[in-house]
């Protein structure tokens, strides 16, 4: 693949099916995960955002549908911790390896714990960052659990 980063350079190498599916990203547009999704012309429900997290100062991410917020009391719950509070911008970048808007949970520079949001399990496909800008991979839910070993959990405000 010409394109590839190393999220989509660790789903070909776990042997993980999936689709790239590209986007004129837009900094300008506010809610980029509605943005993307409406570019796209696919439903909020099925275009997932990578948030990172710190859980008692730990590092985690988080994979919800774009058009919903997370509840930072479940987040803390999900991964067995006290509190959680978004990653600032910068820490995320660097733990992660890629820029603030293309940020994915596959292929990080560290692996962390990560939890997809359990309505993942409902939709035929998920679409989440591909770890870039503008760069979005389609894949099967399970397939995104399996490759970022994650769990599935109630994470929404």
């Amino acid at each position: 693949m010409s394109k590839a980063t190393p999220a989509t350079a660790a789903l070909e190498k776990a042997g993980i099916a999936f689709t790239v599916i590209e986007y004129r990203y837009d900094p300008a547009a506010g809610q980029t995960g509605n943005h993307a999704a409406a570019s796209i012309g696919e439903e909020p429900a099925r275009v997932f955002k990578t948030l990172m997290v710190l859980v008692d100062g730990k590092p985690a991410c988080v994979v919800v549908p774009v058009a919903e917020s997370i509840s930072m009391k479940k987040v803390a719950a999900t991964f067995g911790g006290k509190s959680a509070e978004m990653m600032p911008p910068a820490v995320a970048e660097r733990n992660t390896g890629f820029r603030v808007g293309g940020i994915s949970p596959f292929g990080q520079r560290r692996r962390v714990r990560t939890a997809l949001a359990q309505e993942a399990l409902m939709q035929p496909y998920v679409i989440i960052n591909g770890g870039k800008r503008g760069y979005l991979v389609r894949l099967a839910a399970a397939d995104a659990i399996a490759v970022t070993g994650g769990i599935t959990a109630d994470l929404l405000a």
